[in-house]
């Protein structure tokens, strides 16, 4: 047991050790989404059945015309994702809860019974006081919750699907290292082809099912997160 202990830890260590002194690598694009989309062939767009002079007109409905639409719209189209997220909220709770309970029961006088019944109960035992319960619980418990958050951030995504309704789903990614800290953007999720501006961008909050990941990694970031023990003794410590 402790030779699989200390080989998990050495194989968890020598994932990180092999970074020391250098910058972080770049996620490669080789094999994701966006590569593919980007890579394969796209279906040939209807030119119309006019002759050269059509394709020449700046009137046509091709993309490449002077007033054509240059909005994202097929396998391998890019668009621009505008983020900007400004949220906060702000919640209190108070809970007050309070019982009080008390029962007595006694058997004074019945035909002369209990008076028969106290001589066989044990010394200092009566039917006249017979039961006789209090109790008393109080509880008390208040919250507050406070969150802001802003984020405004331009990412440009790439149509990695098209779904059989229109719907488009998106992928986008932005790495740039700073001083051996890493900062990564990630955008993912479905949008209407509709939706999209003519300047062929889109809000956040058109994205539907939309996954946006901010953070880093690299020096400062290990520096901020607790080390492997430490999150492990966090998990199993029952106190």
């Amino acid at each position: 047991m402790k030779r699989l202990i200390f080989l998990t830890l050495s194989i968890a260590a020598c994932g990180r050790l092999d970074q020391v002194g250098r910058a972080p690598q770049f996620s490669p694009l080789e094999g994701s989404y966006q590569f593919h989309a980007l890579y394969s062939n796209p279906l040939p767009e209807d030119g119309g059945n006019g002759g050269p002079g059509e394709q020449s007109s700046l009137w046509n409905a091709s993309k490449s015309s002077l007033l054509g639409d240059r909005r994202a719209a097929r396998r391998g189209d890019i668009l621009t994702v505008v983020i900007e997220i400004d949220d906060s909220a702000e919640m209190k709770n108070s809970t007050n809860r309070s019982r009080s309970g008390k029962e007595k029961m006694g058997l004074g006088s019945l035909f002369g019974i209990p008076q028969r019944l106290d001589a066989e109960l044990p010394d200092g035992a009566s039917l006249e006081e017979a039961v006789d319960t209090s109790g008393n619980s109080s509880y008390k418990g208040n919250g507050n919750v406070a969150r802001n958050e802003k984020l405004t951030l331009r990412v440009a995504a790439t149509v990695v699907e098209e779904l059989a309704n229109g719907v488009l789903r998106i992928e986008g990614q932005q790495e740039v290292r700073v001083n051996n800290e890493l900062r990564e953007l990630i955008v993912t999720g479905y949008v209407r082809p509709a939706d999209i501006s003519r300047q062929n961008e889109i809000t956040y909050d058109k994205i539907a099912g939309a996954q946006v990941s901010y953070g880093g990694r690299g020096l400062i970031t290990d520096v901020q997160q607790p080390r492997y023990g430490q999150q492990v003794a966090d998990v199993l410590l029952p106190f």
